[in-house]
């Protein structure tokens, strides 16, 4: 089965235009700030935009040779993949690891990966703590303002990869758009919003005590950013970026496409940037074109 996915696409107060303008994303709301490209998720799910299935949501089709041996090892579908637009700093966050999720929250945590795909000038992400401090201290920045003096500010550019482990506080700021490959999951922990309000005034809701009981205290290690090539390997997915033609496809994991400049074209089935297409496990495809794209599946580590 090889075929182009619907994304569910989200609004929220930081996105921006540039996923409707630059990688075709129709939706009547004036911004989106998330694409769904790949997703499982209830809340969020894929539909199935091509071939005989077309309208049907991809999780109610798939069977498990479709998926994979590497993907039927987990519980659930292990993965999503998210194109972001952030005109505004997103919140100040942390998400949980599975051991605290699964205890805590009945899902699993989240790991996740950030390819960023253009960045403005003097657009950055905060990402871990620059030096340890202590749960006290943290609540302390918390309450007066302050916690962003505490976190690594780096400026971003296009082609940079930043892996993130559940655990490591983080933000994205203002003026980047980025392809997110993550857990499948929705946990977010916000420990600051900058004190926003939405449309109704209403500020979002914090989760400071939970946040303070997942967060990683120590100073963060930035190691040096992936370009291109593999972007992530982890137990959950992993990623690479590619460029014209080549062949998609593995025996032990479905994979996904995800056009991101120019056009590629999947035996036969056309993708534009800002498209994504799911390949099943066995399925072996020639992509041609004159395109980039990042490809995201299951591996054994």
């Amino acid at each position: 089965m090889i075929i182009k996915l619907k994304p569910a696409l989200k609004s929220y107060l930081w996105g921006g235009k540039k996923l409707k303008t630059q990688y075709g994303k129709v939706s009547n709301q004036d911004t989106v700030a998330e694409s769904w490209e790949l997703s499982f998720n209830p809340v969020g799910p894929s539909v199935i935009d091509s071939g005989e299935h077309c309208g049907r949501l991809l999780a109610d089709v798939v069977t498990k040779c479709d998926l994979g041996a590497n993907v039927n090892a987990f519980a659930n579908f292990p993965v999503m993949v998210k194109l972001i637009d952030s005109a505004q700093n997103l919140s100040v966050q942390v998400h949980p690891s599975d051991d605290y999720a699964l205890k805590n929250e009945g899902q699993y945590g989240k790991t996740e990966v950030w390819y960023i795909l253009n960045a403005e000038a003097d657009a950055f992400i905060y990402l871990g703590l620059n030096k340890n401090v202590t749960e006290q201290e943290l609540f302390s920045a918390l309450k007066d303002g302050t916690v962003c003096s505490l976190l690594n500010k780096i400026p971003v550019h296009r082609g940079e990869t930043y892996f993130i482990e559940a655990g490591t506080i983080h933000a994205i700021g203002a003026g980047v758009t980025l392809a997110e490959i993550q857990q499948n999951s929705t946990l977010t922990y916000r420990l600051y919003d900058f004190d926003r309000v939405d449309a109704d005034g209403n500020k979002r809701p914090l989760h400071i005590e939970k946040a303070l009981k997942v967060a990683a205290l120590n100073k963060y290690e930035i190691s040096n950013t992936v370009k291109d090539g593999l972007l992530c390997k982890c137990k959950y997915f992993s990623a690479y970026r590619y460029n014209g033609d080549g062949t998609v496809g593995r025996d032990d994991s479905f994979v996904s496409v995800t056009v991101i400049e120019g056009e590629m074209e999947l035996n036969g089935l056309v993708l534009k940037k800002g498209e994504t297409a799911f390949v099943s496990s066995g399925e072996h495809a020639a992509i041609t074109g004159n395109g980039s794209y990042i490809l995201v599946c299951v591996e054994n580590e």
